[in-house]
Protein backbone atom coordinates (compact mmCIF):
# COMPACT_ATOMS: atom_id res chain seq x y z
CA UNK A 1 0.00 0.00 0.00
CA UNK A 2 1.79 3.17 -0.82
CA UNK A 3 2.01 5.78 2.04
CA UNK A 4 3.90 8.22 0.96
CA UNK A 5 2.29 11.72 -0.29
CA UNK A 6 4.38 11.05 -3.75
CA UNK A 7 2.95 7.84 -4.22
CA UNK A 8 -0.81 8.63 -2.64
CA UNK A 9 -0.36 11.38 -5.41
CA UNK A 10 0.55 8.64 -8.32
CA UNK A 11 -2.27 6.26 -7.26
CA UNK A 12 -4.72 9.06 -7.57
CA UNK A 13 -3.77 10.12 -10.77
CA UNK A 14 -3.85 6.07 -12.16
CA UNK A 15 -7.29 6.46 -10.48
CA UNK A 16 -8.50 9.10 -12.61
CA UNK A 17 -6.34 8.46 -15.63
CA UNK A 18 -8.31 4.94 -15.84
CA UNK A 19 -12.14 6.68 -15.63
CA UNK A 20 -10.53 9.04 -18.50
CA UNK A 21 -9.37 5.88 -20.55
CA UNK A 22 -13.23 4.34 -19.59
CA UNK A 23 -14.68 7.17 -21.47
CA UNK A 24 -16.82 5.76 -24.11
CA UNK A 25 -17.28 8.40 -27.61
CA UNK A 26 -20.79 9.25 -26.67
CA UNK A 27 -20.07 9.91 -23.23
CA UNK A 28 -18.48 13.37 -23.33
CA UNK A 29 -21.34 14.91 -23.24
CA UNK A 30 -22.93 13.34 -20.47
CA UNK A 31 -23.93 15.33 -17.09
CA UNK A 32 -21.43 15.03 -14.03
CA UNK A 33 -22.34 14.97 -9.87
CA UNK A 34 -20.73 18.40 -10.71
CA UNK A 35 -24.15 19.77 -12.30
CA UNK A 36 -22.36 22.99 -14.12
CA UNK A 37 -19.97 19.99 -16.20
CA UNK A 38 -20.56 17.78 -18.76
CA UNK A 39 -17.87 14.48 -18.87
CA UNK A 40 -15.62 16.67 -20.95
CA UNK A 41 -15.95 19.38 -18.68
CA UNK A 42 -14.78 17.61 -15.65
CA UNK A 43 -12.02 16.41 -17.57
CA UNK A 44 -10.90 19.65 -18.68
CA UNK A 45 -10.70 20.73 -15.13
CA UNK A 46 -8.45 18.37 -13.69
CA UNK A 47 -6.31 18.11 -16.59
CA UNK A 48 -5.85 21.86 -16.25
CA UNK A 49 -5.26 21.83 -12.61
CA UNK A 50 -2.36 19.56 -13.96
CA UNK A 51 -0.96 21.61 -16.07
CA UNK A 52 -0.69 24.51 -13.43
CA UNK A 53 1.81 22.35 -11.14
CA UNK A 54 4.82 22.45 -13.58
CA UNK A 55 5.17 26.25 -14.36
CA UNK A 56 3.94 26.92 -10.45
CA UNK A 57 6.23 24.48 -9.26
CA UNK A 58 9.46 23.96 -11.05
CA UNK A 59 9.24 27.01 -12.51
CA UNK A 60 7.97 29.36 -9.25
CA UNK A 61 5.55 30.85 -11.91
CA UNK A 62 3.12 33.59 -9.81
CA UNK A 63 -1.32 32.43 -10.97
CA UNK A 64 -0.98 36.07 -12.15
CA UNK A 65 2.32 35.24 -14.23
CA UNK A 66 0.24 31.89 -15.64
CA UNK A 67 -2.58 34.12 -16.31
CA UNK A 68 -5.30 32.56 -18.60
CA UNK A 69 -2.88 30.50 -20.33
CA UNK A 70 -4.98 27.05 -19.45
CA UNK A 71 -8.01 28.76 -19.94
CA UNK A 72 -10.71 27.18 -22.26
CA UNK A 73 -10.55 23.61 -23.84
CA UNK A 74 -6.69 21.49 -23.11
CA UNK A 75 -7.98 18.42 -24.20
CA UNK A 76 -7.94 19.27 -28.04
CA UNK A 77 -9.07 16.01 -30.02
CA UNK A 78 -7.31 13.39 -27.86
CA UNK A 79 -8.90 14.23 -24.09
CA UNK A 80 -7.08 10.68 -22.89
CA UNK A 81 -3.58 11.85 -24.75
CA UNK A 82 -4.21 15.07 -22.98
CA UNK A 83 -4.94 13.90 -19.74
CA UNK A 84 -2.06 11.80 -19.86
CA UNK A 85 0.76 14.27 -20.41
CA UNK A 86 -0.27 16.53 -18.15
CA UNK A 87 -0.26 13.97 -15.06
CA UNK A 88 2.95 12.63 -16.19
CA UNK A 89 4.40 16.00 -15.95
CA UNK A 90 2.71 17.18 -12.81
CA UNK A 91 4.19 14.41 -11.43
CA UNK A 92 7.43 14.85 -12.71
CA UNK A 93 7.15 18.30 -11.01
CA UNK A 94 6.47 16.96 -7.41
CA UNK A 95 8.99 14.25 -7.38
CA UNK A 96 11.33 17.08 -8.35
CA UNK A 97 14.29 17.53 -5.90
CA UNK A 98 12.89 19.96 -3.11
CA UNK A 99 9.55 20.14 -5.09
CA UNK A 100 7.77 19.55 -2.04
CA UNK A 101 9.36 22.02 0.23
CA UNK A 102 9.18 24.72 -2.06
CA UNK A 103 7.07 27.74 -1.52
CA UNK A 104 4.38 28.08 -3.98
CA UNK A 105 2.51 31.40 -4.63
CA UNK A 106 -1.24 29.83 -4.93
CA UNK A 107 -4.78 32.45 -5.76
CA UNK A 108 -4.75 32.13 -1.95
CA UNK A 109 -1.37 32.61 -0.94
CA UNK A 110 2.08 30.86 -0.48
CA UNK A 111 1.82 27.20 0.67
CA UNK A 112 4.76 24.51 0.11
CA UNK A 113 4.59 22.42 -2.31
CA UNK A 114 3.80 19.56 -0.59
CA UNK A 115 0.52 21.08 0.80
CA UNK A 116 -0.73 21.88 -2.83
CA UNK A 117 0.37 17.68 -3.84
CA UNK A 118 -2.04 17.01 -1.08
CA UNK A 119 -4.78 19.20 -2.27
CA UNK A 120 -4.33 18.45 -5.92
CA UNK A 121 -4.55 14.37 -4.67
CA UNK A 122 -7.47 14.80 -2.87
CA UNK A 123 -9.34 17.12 -5.53
CA UNK A 124 -8.18 14.32 -8.09
CA UNK A 125 -10.21 11.55 -5.90
CA UNK A 126 -13.35 13.25 -5.51
CA UNK A 127 -13.18 13.97 -9.30
CA UNK A 128 -12.25 10.14 -10.10
CA UNK A 129 -15.77 9.59 -8.38
CA UNK A 130 -17.39 12.05 -10.05
CA UNK A 131 -16.27 11.08 -13.35
CA UNK A 132 -17.21 7.27 -12.21
CA UNK A 133 -20.61 8.34 -11.52
CA UNK A 134 -21.22 9.83 -15.06
CA UNK A 135 -20.12 7.28 -17.20
CA UNK A 136 -21.57 4.17 -15.44
CA UNK A 137 -17.88 2.72 -13.99
CA UNK A 138 -17.70 1.30 -10.43
CA UNK A 139 -17.17 4.06 -7.91
CA UNK A 140 -16.06 2.47 -5.15
CA UNK A 141 -12.65 4.47 -4.18
CA UNK A 142 -9.55 3.05 -3.16
CA UNK A 143 -9.66 2.81 0.95
CA UNK A 144 -5.99 4.70 1.13
CA UNK A 145 -6.83 7.57 -1.06
CA UNK A 146 -9.91 7.65 0.76
CA UNK A 147 -8.62 7.92 4.29
CA UNK A 148 -5.98 10.61 2.56
CA UNK A 149 -8.71 12.83 1.02
CA UNK A 150 -10.40 12.57 4.21
CA UNK A 151 -7.65 13.26 6.06
CA UNK A 152 -6.85 16.12 3.98
CA UNK A 153 -10.34 17.53 3.05
CA UNK A 154 -11.99 17.70 6.79
CA UNK A 155 -9.78 20.40 8.22
CA UNK A 156 -11.04 23.39 5.59
CA UNK A 157 -14.33 21.32 4.35
CA UNK A 158 -16.47 24.12 5.61
CA UNK A 159 -14.54 26.45 3.17
CA UNK A 160 -14.57 24.89 -0.06
CA UNK A 161 -18.30 25.73 -0.42
CA UNK A 162 -17.53 29.04 0.37
CA UNK A 163 -15.31 29.24 -2.13
CA UNK A 164 -17.58 27.70 -4.54
CA UNK A 165 -14.86 25.09 -5.03
CA UNK A 166 -17.41 21.70 -4.20
CA UNK A 167 -20.98 21.90 -2.98
CA UNK A 168 -22.28 22.46 0.95
CA UNK A 169 -20.97 19.73 2.75
CA UNK A 170 -24.32 17.03 3.40
CA UNK A 171 -25.55 15.12 6.47
CA UNK A 172 -24.37 11.70 6.81
CA UNK A 173 -25.66 9.07 9.94
CA UNK A 174 -22.30 9.07 12.08
CA UNK A 175 -21.72 5.53 11.13
CA UNK A 176 -20.96 6.35 7.43
CA UNK A 177 -17.93 4.83 6.16
CA UNK A 178 -15.20 6.51 5.14
CA UNK A 179 -16.46 7.18 1.33
CA UNK A 180 -19.76 8.22 2.44
CA UNK A 181 -18.31 11.25 4.84
CA UNK A 182 -15.51 11.80 2.34
CA UNK A 183 -18.20 12.37 -0.11
CA UNK A 184 -20.42 14.09 2.36
CA UNK A 185 -17.43 16.94 2.86
CA UNK A 186 -17.73 17.85 -0.61
CA UNK A 187 -21.49 17.76 -1.08
CA UNK A 188 -22.01 14.43 -2.77
CA UNK A 189 -24.54 11.81 -2.32
CA UNK A 190 -22.58 8.54 -2.10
Amino acid sequence: MPDTLLERHAEALRLFGDRVRAVEDGQWGAPTPCTEWTVRDLVNHVTGEQLWIPPMVTDGRTVEEIGDAFSGDVLGDDPAGAWEQAAADAHAAFTAPGALDRTVRLSYGPALGRAYCAELTADCVVHAWDLSRAIGADDRLPDGLVAFALDEVTPYADGLAAGGMFAEPLEVPADANAQTRLLALVGRRG
